[in-house]
């Protein structure tokens, strides 16, 4: 390890819980982030598009109608 990297102050475990309660982190391309102020901007945009899309799906087939073609 390189010596400018100093550990000595640090705490072991700091972030365990935030850790195990989960996280995802996306990356966005650069020109799909510029159009964003922040994240909750994304977040807002995706459940529209969620709702957007669940409302127009149509109904999925199922497996006796795909073995009846």
């Amino acid at each position: 390890m390189k010596q400018e990297f100093d550990f000595s102050e640090g705490v072991r475990g700091k972030y365990y819980k935030r850790y195990k309660a989960g996280s995802n982190i996306v990356v966005l391309d650069p020109e799909i982030a510029s159009v964003f102020d922040t994240s909750e901007a994304v977040n807002e945009a995706l459940r529209t598009i969620i709702r957007a899309t669940k409302h127009n799906k149509s109904p999925e087939r199922t497996r006796k109608a795909r073995r009846s073609r």
